[in-house]
């Protein structure tokens, strides 16, 4: 065997190798998106939170996470993708250490925030990394079809390891988990992933500042307008102030010499047209996952593990299409796909719709099948979207963008989708006390009615917004068939 060959097989193992941590980091980062959910009760009567500050349990990761995703990618171009990836990781795994430890419901919120500090430095700068340590080609390709399939069905698994561990052990197992999973990675990390000096420059903390707290603000008051009302003096001001902090954001962008979000990187139809549909199907994606999970708890009253065993078919599906995608982008680019996903994630989410209180999980298998297939149709050419044509020192801002519009787009979608399943579900049980004329209690059958009248009207609007994506996708996305390349002499 020759030497070349030798060492072409070395740097392959090393590859995968590499792939491997990557892909074991991203998915340790999305689990955390939803693991949680299905151990919520039993945080709730073990730290004694209430039904409101509960929800800053998954809050403070999720706002944290997308409110600086920015600053995490631009800190790997900056300062090294290697460096802040080992650094992001380390605070993410002894914030999940500082999470299962926690005796004090402030101190969970505290560890969940820090979660997503390390998460918002990780993620971005493990994609950067994976468009530094593969060819362009078909090696690149199955990178990032294994990137997008953790990215994609982490949500799903999640629920299905959180119903598990909350089964089998206690909630505190869902931070835990992380810890020898990162440990791993950090030990692996200087001796697998290339080093990757930083182009050096300045970090832009006042933009960061600003656009974290203001999509933090804006999402705070969607969360407290369902219960407070949308004219209460708390709810207002939460949006007057996410507005001045966003515009401040803005002009802080248009004079500073070193931007967070440089104006001219969204210029690209692309590029901008992929971010905006990785918003719509990070709001869709939750919605699903969400409403769903309740469905099956509230309504069919399935055990955590049993919940979370029913969301299988999400991550098989996401699994099998990115790597049958990853055999056929080459083939046919990413366009055809990136339009099909957006549909078939509509069309998955719109048939989970017409759940009703006496539907069965034969009715949920379907539209579980068709909305992983559609993730996983949607993810990969999205990711390779993201980083096409971008120059090597802001591989880590495409990056942290992507992830950024995704995270971001969960946590407007949801509070949004929240309001609208409340609002739904209130109008309901007006109209059926007013057909009682005021006289008896709204029975309990009526109830149980009206909260999957809210779901259903929730899961409609989650479908129409990956509806908007397959839209955008069909008009916005140009990007041409690969020509086959001539035969090497």
């Amino acid at each position: 065997m020759s030497t070349v060959t030798i060492n072409e097989l070395a740097t392959r193992e090393r590859r995968g190798v590499a792939l491997g941590v990557i892909a074991a980091a991203q998915l340790m980062v999305m689990l955390d998106l939803t693991i949680v959910n299905v151990a919520l009760p039993s945080i709730q009567r073990s730290l004694h939170f209430s039904s409101t500050n509960l929800t800053w349990v998954i809050d403070a990761y999720v706002l944290v996470f997308g409110g600086l995703l920015l600053l995490g990618g631009r800190a790997g171009d900056i300062l090294g993708r290697r460096r802040m990836f080992f650094v992001g990781i380390a605070l993410f795994s002894l914030a999940s250490l500082a999470g299962g430890l926690a005796t004090s419901q402030l101190l969970l919120v505290i560890a969940r925030a820090v979660q997503g500090v390390g998460a918002a430095i990780a993620s971005p700068t493990a994609l950067a990394l994976i468009a530094v340590t593969f060819p362009e080609g078909h090696a690149r390709n199955r990178a990032m079809a294994i990137y997008a399939a953790m990215t994609a069905a982490g949500g799903a698994l999640g629920l299905v390891l959180g119903g598990a561990l909350t089964e089998w052990a206690t909630w505190r197992w869902v931070f835990f988990v992380n810890v020898p999973i990162g440990a791993l990675v950090l030990l692996a990390t200087p001796f697998v992933l290339p080093k990757v000096d930083g182009h050096g420059g300045r970090l832009d903390i006042p933009g960061a500042l600003t656009v974290s707290g203001g999509l933090a603000l804006l999402v705070y008051g969607l969360v407290q307008a369902p219960t407070a009302g949308w004219t209460a003096t708390g709810t207002l001001l939460a949006f007057i102030a996410a507005a001045i902090l966003l515009a401040s954001f803005i002009v802080i962008e248009r004079r500073t010499s070193q931007p967070l979000l440089p104006p001219h990187f969204l210029i690209n139809r692309n590029r901008a047209g992929g971010y905006v549909i990785a918003l719509l199907i990070g709001a869709s994606m939750l919605s699903l996952l969400f409403f769903l999970t309740q469905f099956l708890q509230e309504q069919l009253h399935y055990s955590a593990l049993r919940a979370g065993v029913s969301y299988l078919p999400v991550p098989v599906m996401v699994a099998s299409t990115s790597l049958f995608l990853s055999r056929k982008i080459k083939r046919f680019g990413i366009r055809v796909f990136l339009t099909a996903g957006p549909l078939l994630v509509a069309v998955g989410i719109f048939w989970a719709s017409f759940l009703t209180p006496t539907s069965s999980y034969a009715d949920v298998f379907g539209p579980l099948v068709t909305f992983g297939m559609g993730m996983g149709l949607t993810f990969v050419p999205l990711t390779l979207n993201a980083v096409s044509s971008v120059r090597n020192h802001e591989q880590g801002l495409a990056s942290s963008l992507l992830n950024t519009s995704q995270q971001i787009g969960g946590s407007l979608g949801l509070a949004v989708l929240v309001t609208v399943a409340a609002t739904a579900r209130r109008h309901r049980l007006e109209a059926a006390a007013r057909a009682l004329h005021g006289v008896g209690r709204v029975s309990p059958r009526a109830q149980v009615d009206a909260t999957v009248h809210g779901f259903q009207e929730a899961l409609r609007v989650g479908a129409s917004s990956a509806l908007v994506a397959f839209v955008i996708a069909a008009l916005v996305i140009r990007v041409q068939r690969p020509k086959k390349a001539p035969d090497s002499p």
